[in-house]
């Protein structure tokens, strides 16, 4: 006993001794040297040349010259925060090749140790101007981010090519900028511009408008007037991809048609829409003010009845001139691209534009209402056993810009991926059904866009809002518990009931073992089968899996988004061969039977799933025409 006692007060002491011994660092302070924006006006023009000749490699060279007013501490910023991306995603590391120079001598600069998009440096004595040059390398293969530049076209986006002075909001800083792109080219942005040969001088104007204002520029071009304020400007990859036929031009001059009668004003002096059509060049839907980038795959006209799910792209960003740029989240206006954007109102900045863009493609015959009905379905059908709202509100994925960058997730039905666009247009759709229901049909979710986003009609400002703002217009329109309503479905764990504004408007989701038209096509044009609501899996034909469903028949099998289908039922696979797998398996207690490979490993795996195919349709189940039907019948 003596002895077990005098151990352990040994081995206290030895503990005692070694846990003095034990090295604890604490903490380097730093200090916030960046100056903070301030609404005052900058004293002078920044001038900007950009050469976007060399297409082949991708190099953008960019000379400033930056007007400064006394000697001292500088910083100049890279743009991170840009409205519209909802999270930090300007590409700093591809500025290349820096200098910066002053009265003709090299100044030297030193990057911010913690907000590594920052420069300092100390201008000289008697300099009027500092010289920055400096190369942007975009990407030249698609794992190195967006492709920018082919041989035949390129996206500019000037945010990406230019540094500006920090401690001045950005609209208060003056810029005039000048590219030169290569010969024979023609360029276009909703900035105005005045030509000579390759060089664009384009109008003095502050930075912020600047960076809402991007180019599309190209050998092969073509522009189509679709009202007196708004055109159509398409780049391709070749001048057959530019043949357009009056019908389908008539139906982008309905979208505007459409939009305008919608919300009752116009903010813009003029709109251009940016397309371009490449297999080539990265494809975007990036909203601005006066335009829009949207870059789709090669057969939007030509191929224009299989091509149905990219026509989508144009209603969505134009109504986001209204909703998102015009009227904006109070927490997504900053005065500069380094101040932080919160992003809690995506559910309607987003959310709401989602809503509205399926309207408009079906009220302007962009694409038809049964197609927009069959989309409705898909969108429906994913909401129907999505195991990610089991845990997660709907407005917490309004983070999922900033914590994940849009890069790929294994497990997108438990993780979640941006819901506040589809989950947000299921919300908005049981907002439409409650305003028709409480109003005997007299008012709907178009009452709330004209007094909500078509208030001061030629204003291409920015009005923001808040979670109250959205209450009382809607309370405005019909009385009604609008913030509980809210409340309940974007802060509760799931969307409680996700389809009764469907089953208010007179349709409810129903299951066939025939895939709609609209999903035929979609699986012809990216080549795979979506068996998502079945065993649980959307397979490429090379038998690539590319999403599991959590605790679906595939997952509780093991298989998850890296795995390949060597075989179905002891062939080689194909999709017919496991469309005709599934399906036969509804007549047969035998499971069916899958050769997986997973990093040079072979297993069998057994799916134990007898419910044959189940693709989503929208039933009508209201008598004549009901709310979902006026909803997108053209005005």
């Amino acid at each position: 006993m003596i002895h077990r006692f005098a151990f352990a007060t040994l081995l206290l002491a030895s503990t005692a001794a070694n846990a003095q011994q034990i090295s604890k660092p604490n903490p380097v302070p730093f200090t916030d040297t960046i100056p903070a924006a301030r609404d005052i006006p900058y004293p002078g023009t920044i001038d900007i040349d950009i050469d976007a000749t060399n297409t082949r490699q991708g190099i953008f060279s960019v000379e400033q010259t930056i007007p400064v007013t006394q000697s001292g501490p500088f910083t100049l910023l890279y743009p991170l925060w840009i409205p519209g991306h909802h999270s930090p995603t300007g590409p700093v590391e591809k500025i290349a090749d820096l200098h910066i120079t002053a009265n003709g001598k090299e100044v030297p600069w030193t990057r911010d140790d913690v907000d590594v998009a920052a420069y300092h440096l100390d201008v000289p004595e008697g300099a009027r101007e500092l010289k920055v040059r400096f190369k942007f390398l975009s990407p030249t293969a698609s794992n190195q981010g967006r492709i920018m530049m082919t041989p035949e076209m390129l996206s500019l986006q000037f945010d990406k090519m230019t540094l500006y002075p920090a401690g001045y909001y950005v609209r208060g800083i003056p810029v005039q900028a000048t590219v030169k792109y290569p010969e024979g080219w023609t360029a276009v942005s909703g900035l105005p511009a005045n030509d000579r040969g390759s060089t664009y001088t384009y109008q003095k104007t502050n930075y912020q408008v600047l960076v809402d204002s991007p180019v599309i520029a190209g050998e092969y071009y073509k522009q189509w007037e679709l009202s007196p304020k708004v055109d159509l400007n398409v780049v391709a990859d070749s001048p057959e991809e530019l043949e357009a036929a009056p019908e389908q031009i008539q139906k982008h001059k309905n979208l505007v048609e459409q939009a305008v009668k919608l919300f009752g004003a116009q903010h813009y002096d003029q709109y251009e829409f940016l397309l371009t059509i490449s297999d080539y060049l990265g494809g975007i839907g990036l909203e601005h003010h006066r335009s829009s980038e949207n870059g789709v795959d090669t057969g939007y006209f030509t191929d224009w009845e299989n091509n149905v799910g990219a026509r989508n792209l144009l209603p969505h960003e134009f109504t986001h001139s209204w909703d998102g740029k015009f009227r904006r989240p109070e927490a997504l206006w900053t005065p500069d691209y380094r101040m932080p954007m919160r992003d809690d109102g995506l559910w309607v900045y987003e959310g709401q534009d989602q809503f509205w863009g399926y309207v408009l493609q079906a009220r302007s015959g962009l694409v038809s209402k049964q197609h927009t009905l069959d989309a409705y379905a898909r969108i429906m059908a994913s909401y129907d056993d999505k195991a990610e709202l089991g845990w997660r509100p709907l407005i917490d994925t309004t983070n999922d810009p900033i914590i994940n960058q849009r890069s790929p997730r294994g497990w997108y039905s438990l993780q979640g991926s941006e819901d506040y666009y589809n989950g947000g247009l299921l919300v908005w759709m049981g907002v439409d059904s409650l305003l028709r229901e409480k109003s005997n049909g007299a008012k709907s979710l178009d009452d709330f866009a004209r007094a909500f986003f078509g208030i001061k009609d030629g204003d291409w400002g920015e009005v923001t809002y808040s979670f109250q703002d959205v209450v009382d217009t809607l309370n405005s329109i019909v009385p009604y518990d609008w913030a509980t309503y809210l409340n309940r479905k974007l802060r509760e764990p799931g969307i409680s009931d996700p389809f009764e504004g469907f089953r208010r408007n007179g349709y409810q989701l129903v299951y066939t073992d025939t895939p709609s038209d609209y999903q035929k096509k979609l699986m012809a044009g990216r080549d795979y089968i979506d068996a998502s609501n079945s065993i649980g899996v959307s397979v490429g034909s090379d038998g690539d899996v590319s999403s599991v469903n959590w605790g679906s028949p595939a997952f509780e099998a093991g298989l998850d988004s890296a795995s390949h289908i060597v075989a179905v039922n002891g062939v080689e696979y194909s999709n017919d061969r496991l469309t005709n797998a599934i399906s036969a398996a509804k007549d047969d207690k035998e499971p069916i039977r899958l050769l997986i490979e997973d990093a040079d490993h072979y297993r069998e795996v057994a799916i134990d799933y007898h419910d044959g195919l189940r693709y989503p349709h929208l039933e009508k189940i209201g008598q004549g025409e009901t709310g979902l039907d006026r909803l997108l019948a053209p005005k």
